[in-house]
């Protein structure tokens, strides 16, 4: 088919670009915004991409239009498309229709851990040899790539509880005909289109009402929102935790941390079935870990490949990834941008670095949860976690409603409330300045952000090398 896709900028929209590509069939694309690394990714799959928006990008002879979920009525594709009586889909759709209906599909969702989880699953099926299939929302560092298509028979998504489409507001992961389905931790979280932790339990019913009463659910039982809708699931459960936690068929026991990463053991039913040691640390990390395991055993991979595996993992792109180091001081980046996130990131860091050395957290509030009032104070706790807080401006702060809408100045103030030391400093420009001349040997720089944050990372390391 020729098919084109409006919105292909995506990390999902473009991830399927590649899939479709290596599937044999013409892609073409366009966005409002191309710039790189999806740019380059683009260009080197061979797909064209057109800017900005508008009818003439859509190829008279294309057999089927992808729309976005970023992409609503008015926008001039999309006009185009209902026009003419197109034919069109989303993302999420397609990607069910042409990889996974014949495949046995593994979906990893969650509020939090979904990319590592995804990325881990992954990275231990292909070490095993099952070459499987993927799409990640994120670039692994092992797979180096956001999607592959495989000869195996496994394929593993990245399920996210997003709305679909301007045309279809389910969750995007009740398309992804799972198998199998990890669900490792909810909360409430997407706050412009959830309006409460109710609608979000109600989105993960439904992943859960369509996985075959012979598929598995994989539940990590610590998350009390999850346990609540736990009694809906119509297929096998096999629930997770760390250490001995009455209800968890799975346990991470003896969980350890040092510079090198992390280690556990891992028990199933009460019975050992041996050690997982890991350069990837943090409590979270370990449950990401030990739900990936449990798949895996699913999958028929044999535990001791599995530990193999996990013993040559290198982790994700964005994911505590330390982007450098400069005097002394080391500059890390990561996607966190809900408070939990936040809270479990800064832990992790802590856990690799000497009891007397400084972590500093700089902000950017990107995304709609991180900009609005309900979140300030779980935000307020998790930052004063941190030895020194920098709250920079917010991105595109209008897209919040000013009635529910949180200041730079307000958050930093219930930061310092909290014990913490917060404060505010607008530009990147200012924050490099201020922070270059006070930064010692021993200090630990985290970006917290979901963009790219005016490539904040490497104009401090340039600055402290200065």
């Amino acid at each position: 088919m020729k098919i084109h896709i409006s919105g292909v900028c995506g990390t999902a929209t473009a991830s399927l670009a590649g899939l479709l590509k290596a599937k044999g069939h013409e892609v073409t694309g366009s966005d409002q915004d191309v710039y790189p690394p999806m740019s380059d990714e683009l260009a080197r799959m061979g797909v064209p991409v057109s800017s900005p928006y508008a009818e003439s990008n859509i190829p008279a002879d294309a057999d089927l239009v992808v729309i976005g979920n970023a992409l609503s009525r008015g926008n001039p594709e999309v006009e185009a498309v209902l026009d003419a009586k197109r034919h069109y889909t989303s993302q999420a759709a397609l990607l069910a229709d042409e990889f996974l209906r014949d495949r046995e599909s593994i979906v990893v969702a969650g509020t939090h851990g979904k990319t590592t989880t995804t990325s881990m699953l992954t990275h231990v099926l292909r070490h095993a040899g099952f070459d499987p299939s993927f799409l990640i929302g994120g670039v692994s560092l092992d797979l180096g790539t956001s999607y592959g298509l495989g000869s195996g028979r496994h394929f593993v998504v990245e399920g996210d509880e997003y709305d679909t489409a301007f045309f279809d507001k389910r969750p995007k992961f009740v398309h992804y005909l799972p198998d199998l389905a990890i669900i490792g931790n909810l909360e409430f979280d997407h706050a412009d289109i959830y309006p409460d932790l109710t609608a979000v339990q109600l989105a993960f019913t439904r992943l859960m009402s369509v996985i075959p009463r012979r598929g598995l659910l994989v539940a990590g039982i610590e998350s009390p929102a999850l346990v609540e809708i736990l009694g809906k699931a119509r297929s096998r459960v096999a629930t997770f935790a760390l250490g001995e936690v009455e209800g968890a068929s799975w346990q991470g026991r003896g969980v350890v941390f040092s510079a090198a990463g992390s280690s556990f053991d891992v028990f199933r039913d009460g019975a050992p079935l041996g050690r997982i040691s890991m350069s990837a640390s943090g409590n979270h990390n370990v449950r990401n870990a030990l739900a990936a395991t449990i798949a895996a055993r699913e999958a028929g991979v044999p535990f001791e490949k599995i530990a193999a595996a996990f013993a040559a993992f290198r982790g994700v792109k964005r994911r505590l990834e330390l982007r450098g180091e400069a005097r002394g001081v080391r500059v890390y980046d990561d996607f966190a941008h809900h408070p939990t996130a936040v809270r479990e990131t800064i832990a992790a860091l802590r856990s690799r670095i000497g009891p007397g050395e400084k972590v500093v957290t700089v902000f950017e509030p990107r995304s709609y949860t991180s900009r609005t009032k309900v979140f300030e104070r779980d935000f307020a706790l998790a930052f004063a976690t941190s030895d020194e807080v920098v709250i920079s401006g917010a991105h595109l702060p209008g897209k919040v409603p000013p009635e529910q809408r949180i200041s730079e100045e307000t958050l930093v103030a219930s930061i310092n409330r909290e014990g913490g030391n917060a404060v505010f400093i607008k530009t990147v420009d200012e924050i490099v300045e201020a922070l270059r001349g006070r930064l010692g040997v021993g200090a630990h720089v985290l970006v917290l952000s979901n963009g790219g944050f005016g490539g904040i990372h490497e104009r401090l390391l340039k600055a402290l090398g200065d």
